[in-house]
């Protein structure tokens, strides 16, 4: 059966930041992702997981300015500088976390750029993330968005996603399958899956409308969960949804 992940960004999110993963492990999840874990010192963030015995497996390379509305800077050309620092920052908290794997947020498209520059440099900075990842055995991810949450940003289809993997070449570079944003921006979420599963390194749901719990829309769940399984799939699923109400009281699908 799929393996289910909290993320911590969006779950627990009544409580502080650091009482989440307590808030995780009592309510039965064996392992957290969340956006980004700059904030804390790594140190702390690795003795809460081991404290509650939870393992970490995502999280984000730095995004740029969050706050501002940015939403990552690996297209931004005038940026690679600080893209590149950042990737050695998360290698950082990565090791220290014991977390196998990164997400890289292409980002907003900059007005006015060449498509095609954005594009290449987008290339150019996974090419480089790769390398440096692979160096410290981590995998790398790219995660397709959705244009009507995130307008604009640049990696919004499994099948540009796809071309890029093809572009760049690299081992350890697969796609973060995000269900949510694949159903507002193309359907087809089972035969999508079943088309590009040895190229998804991991997975994150919601339901739509409104980004809740399962159960809570129009995705059919309990025959998505099937066709995973039965397709294999041996990754963890990071339940990256608003709470309709409370987190523990929007779990009921969780035992189903």
């Amino acid at each position: 059966m799929p393996r289910f992940a909290a993320n911590l960004t969006m779950l627990f999110n009544e409580l502080p930041f650091i009482d989440r993963f307590a808030a995780a492990a009592e309510a039965g999840f064996a392992a957290v992702e969340y956006l980004f874990p700059y904030e804390w010192p790594a140190e702390q963030l690795a003795e809460a997981l081991a404290r509650h015995g939870l393992a970490q497996v995502l999280h984000n390379l730095p995004p740029g300015d969050w706050g501002a509305g940015e939403r990552g800077i690996a297209c931004h050309p005038g940026r690679v500088g600080e893209f590149q620092e950042g990737v050695g920052r998360a290698i950082e908290y990565a090791r220290t976390l014991g977390c196998p794997q990164l997400n890289c947020l292409a980002g907003i498209a900059p007005d006015g750029e060449d498509p095609q520059r954005l594009w290449q440099t987008f290339a150019d900075n996974l090419a480089f993330a790769a390398r440096e990842l692979d160096k410290a055995g981590l995998r790398l991810l790219i995660e397709p968005i959705n244009t009507f949450d995130i307008p604009g940003f640049l990696l919004n289809r499994t099948e540009q996603a796809v071309q890029m993997l093809e572009r760049v070449g690299a081992g350890n570079l697969a796609i973060q399958y995000d269900i949510y944003h694949a159903q507002r921006m193309e359907g087809e979420l089972a035969a999508t899956i079943a088309r590009h599963l040895p190229r998804i390194g991991h997975m994150q749901l919601a339901d739509n409308p409104g980004r809740h719990e399962p159960g809570s829309g129009e995705i059919n769940f309990g025959f998505l969960f099937g066709e995973i399984d039965r397709l294999g799939y041996d990754g963890w699923i990071g339940c990256e949804y608003r709470p309709a109400t409370t987190t523990l009281a929007g779990l009921g699908w969780l035992p189903q």
